[in-house]
């Protein structure tokens, strides 16, 4: 099929890559002229039954003008949408508005041979997605009653239906509104199907090494014969046109001359060749490629436009894409055995699944992990990351029966509202321990492409805490955590017990421990191990025993300075059948050994029979890593405590009404250039959701300022407009109590001489509030995270000593109550230096407010609220700067849709 024609208008961001029920990839666009004749083959190869069902007769071919009517929209009241596979067409869907301006009657035609794919579903999202931006509230539809399969599509979206049976046809209406049942269903969906992507890339039944070689060092070599030596249980092939033999088995010219499917093919040819092996492997029907050929992100803006092309064409032919520049991928589940990487042998099997994107680092994260002897599940190298993508392995991690933890190391996310989502999810199950440098985009690594964000500094961080992902900086410290978590019980708090041979070990310990949030309930730091192993090794096990016995105990760190006659070995199969008995964590820190033959950096397993043992040479390790699990786990608590996805919905919100006021105040604005909403239309807008700013009138002349005073009623507040100065008591900028014309009008020249040095501004008066303690609250669309709210006390706190914290909206009860105290300063808000505690409840009701209305509303770019006096009687909001302009496409939108 060729490439449509974009007429006027085309809305080329409604193209997307999407992956269907059964992991395979396909290309979702908007329809074009130049479909006419893909259409009419797409028609002629339907059976006489699915196209009765969708004409309600029979007709072989379609007529000239149907043609014409079916590719000529004006993607608005007419859209047309059609999903590509291999170059055909394999589903069509279709909206028309109706006198209503309101409604669109919809339908879809699903190709015969592709059906139980979810085409119908993703079509219907994205069609939806496409009416709401062109002001279609609901949909109708008329089926015919044996067309089950379109009115499942229909019941299974989460939209509430209607049905009408009439005249042997059903009708068919609903809201397309989202919903948060609507938007599950999609979630759902979408886990569903890119963890089946990923499924086929981890366990292929038959794999091709395509540049595999003869030639020791080449990495064509070095592939497939850790693919055949790891024990790979499926099939494997070589492919290499100048050899006929390649590790004892035939050696093809070309993947298209294999006589088996191939699930994964692995390229390791010259970066110029790439292209058009991708392109043999298309016309093959691989189902997934690896590339572990660099040289992408050393060729600038070609390399990127080759890459960008490569994925391209791979996904419109069902292909998933690894790399360029992977370092492979593991499994080491029995049943597989896949070692197509770098690594020289398959790592111990375990729990752990562990995510990478450069080679550099993830040849770091892989050796660090086998140092320590962690068991891994799984192990992805995403290289450049063109397509696969942390995101999508989460996904696959989340229900995989062979994890219980994730290990990441990020440099980049390209969808960090979808990651904060995922891992939100998994975290309630599974912890996920994410190390990252510049997740941000601001520099990134080559070959990596995000948006860049205008985030405040820190709001990536809360992104993480919010979704419990236990945070960390290094690979080292990522495997610290990771020996914890993968082997030891969760803690049920933070207290824990000390035990040492050292009082002075013990003092530095506990005081680390302490440091990290901890508290030190018992301190054993006298023990006598140099008494010989059948007095030590008891003595050890007896004052462990005891202190996990002890209620307050949660967990245990063992830090020991070598003794005579115990071995490592010793010290540690005690301490795992004490930590086994007790159910407790038990950490140990082995300092002191100066034989660099004794390796204590990492798991011990010397008894099988309990779980292996985290050992750490530096004692300070062994405490950050317990502390950050005991934080993980007071998170899970608190998230399963309660129904956590959303925040209680304020009373009184009316999103559609801002929603229409926001289209007619943006109507005819295509781009992204700011506009300012003030006065009237601000509030009009805010009341949407029971939000009141006090009234503010400016004047040009005493006699207009105490008019307006008069009107606002008495005291009131003078202010100048200059935006530096109008919060600034202490510069003059404001005047408080004015009760009187008199004292207004004196007010007003005495404010006139002291601003004089800032130059000519105007003034205005408004409504006197009472006395509290000043907030900032400030929420922003984000190019790369999207909507992110911010906090803090007024004045120098924010401004000179940046004390902000920040949330990604939607947010939980947990993270509205965390958010306001999550500043330093805000310990003023719960009574400070003799003054009374303020209305906290009604300063969380006015965040929840601003979340859910950035959240609904991505077309406001900024909501600052500069002012906010928080009194022992509640919440008034002193000023506003809210800005409006037609948003970017979110990040993680109402279309499920892979990375573009």
């Amino acid at each position: 099929m060729v490439e449509p024609s974009l007429g006027s208008g085309y809305p080329e961001y409604w193209e997307a890559d999407v992956v269907l029920r059964d992991g395979a990839t396909a290309h979702l666009r908007p329809i074009a002229p130049s479909d006419a004749d893909a259409v009419q083959a797409f028609h002629a190869q339907q059976s006489q039954a699915s196209i009765y069902l969708r004409f309600f007769s029979f007709k072989a071919k379609l007529s000239a003008k149907e043609i014409k009517r079916f590719t000529e929209v004006d993607h608005k009241d007419r859209v047309a949408l059609v999903m590509t596979f291999a170059g055909e067409i394999i589903g069509i869907s279709r909206y028309d508005r109706l006198e209503n301006p309101d409604e669109a009657e919809v339908a879809f035609n699903i190709s015969d041979r592709h059906q139980g794919r979810g085409i119908g579903s993703i079509l219907l999202e994205h069609l939806a997605a496409a009416a709401r931006e062109n002001g279609i509230k609901r949909f109708t539809a008329e089926v015919l009653p044996e067309n089950r399969k379109m009115l499942m599509v229909f019941a299974d979206a989460g939209y509430e239906v209607q049905r009408h049976f009439d005249d042997g046809v059903v009708s068919v209406g609903f809201n397309i509104s989202l919903t948060q049942k609507s938007r599950a269903v999609m979630e759902s969906r979408e886990h569903r199907a890119e963890a089946k992507s990923v499924q086929g890339l981890l366990a292929p039944q038959s794999i091709a090494v395509i540049g595999a070689s003869r030639t020791w060092g080449k990495l064509g070599y070095q592939l497939l014969q850790n693919i055949v030596e790891g024990g790979y249980t499926g099939s494997v092939f070589a492919v290499n046109p100048e050899a006929i033999e390649l590790a004892g088995m035939l050696s093809y010219g070309k993947v298209s001359e294999i006589p088996t499917a191939i699930d994964l093919a692995v390229i390791a040819v010259p970066y110029s060749e790439v292209p058009a092996v991708v392109q043999e492997c298309a016309e093959a029907g691989v189902k997934g490629v690896l590339i572990a050929t660099a040289g992408f992100a050393d060729d600038g803006d070609v390399g990127l436009a080759r890459q960008r092309a490569i994925v391209r064409h791979a996904r419109a032919n069902g292909m998933r894409v690894i790399g360029p520049a992977s370092v492979g991928l593991i499994n080491t589940d029995p049943a597989i055995s896949l070692n197509a990487s770098a690594a020289p042998a398959l790592p111990v099997a375990g729990g752990l699944g562990l995510f990478s994107q450069s080679a550099a680092i993830g040849v770091a994260l892989f050796a660090a992990a086998s140092r320590r002897s962690l068991g891994i599940s799984s192990f992805l190298s995403a290289g450049n990351r063109a397509d696969v993508s942390g995101n999508d392995l989460m996904q696959f991690w989340e229900d995989d029966p062979d994890t219980n933890a994730v290990g990441m190391y990020l440099e980049s996310i390209g969808n960090p509202r979808k990651f904060s989502r995922i891992a939100r999810r998994i975290s309630r199950t599974k912890p996920v321990i994410v190390a990252r440098s510049l997740v941000t985009g601001a520099e990134l690594p080559p070959g990596h492409v995000v948006r860049t964000t205008r985030a405040p500094q820190g709001a990536v961080d809360a992104m993480f805490r919010q979704s419990g992902v236990i945070s960390v900086e290094t690979v080292e410290e990522l495997c610290d955590v990771s020996q914890v978590i993968s082997t030891q019980p969760l803690p049920r708090g933070g207290s824990i017990a000390v035990i040492s041979n050292s009082l002075a070990l013990g003092k530095v310990v506990g005081d680390s421990a302490r440091a990290h949030g901890l508290t030190v309930q018992r301190t054993v730091a006298e023990l006598d191990l140099d008494t010989g192993m059948s007095l030590a090794l008891p003595a050890l096990r007896e004052s462990l025993s005891e202190a996990l016995e002890h209620d307050g105990v949660d967990a245990a760190v063992v830090t020991l300075l070598p003794s005579r006659g115990l071995t490592v070995e010793h010290i540690a199969e005690v301490l795992q059948e004490c930590g086994a008995q007790a159910g407790k964590p038990v950490v140990a820190a082995f300092t002191g050994i100066l034989d660099v033959s004794i390796h204590v950096e990492g798991l011990l397993r010397i008894s099988k029979d309990f779980p292996a043992l985290p050992c750490y040479s530096n004692p300070g390790a062994a405490v950050a890593a317990l502390a950050a699990v005991v934080g993980y786990a007071r998170w899970r608590e608190q998230e399963l405590s309660q129904e956590a996805v959303l925040a209680t919905v304020p009373e009184g919100l009316q999103p559609a009404k801002a929603e229409s006021l926001l289209e007619r105040l943006l109507r005819g604005q295509n781009d992204a250039t700011l506009m300012s909403l003030e006065g009237t239309a601000a509030q009009e807008f805010l009341d949407c959701y029971g939000i009141k700013v006090l009234e503010s009138r400016t004047f040009e002349t005493p006699l207009e300022a105490v008019a307006a005073a008069d009107e606002l009623g008495w005291p009131v507040v003078l202010k100048t407009t200059n935006p530096a100065l109008k919060h600034r008591i202490d510069l003059g900028g404001v005047r408080l109590d004015i009760r009187d014309g008199a004292s207004l009008r004196r007010n007003i020249v005495a404010m006139e001489r002291a601003l004089a040095a800032y130059g000519k501004s105007g003034m205005e008066v408004q409504s006197m509030a009472g006395l509290g303690q000043a907030c900032v609250v400030r929420a922003i669309e984000d190019p790369l995270l999207g909507p992110v709210i911010s906090f803090g006390m007024s004045g120098d706190a924010v401004k000179l000593l940046d004390d902000w914290a920040h949330r990604i909206p939607p947010l939980s009860d947990q993270d509205i109550n965390e958010l306001v105290r999550a500043p330093r300063a805000s310990v003023k808000l719960f009574g400070y230096e003799g003054l009374p505690a303020v209305n906290v409840q009604a300063l969380e009701d006015l965040v929840a407010r601003v979340a859910v209305l950035k959240d609904n509303h991505p077309e406001v770019a900024l909501l600052d609220f500069a002012a906010v006096l928080v009194s022992q009687n509640g919440v008034s909001v002193l000023s506003v700067d809210l800005k409006i302009a037609n948003p970017e496409q979110r990040t993680d939108s109402a279309r499920r849709a892979m990375r573009a």
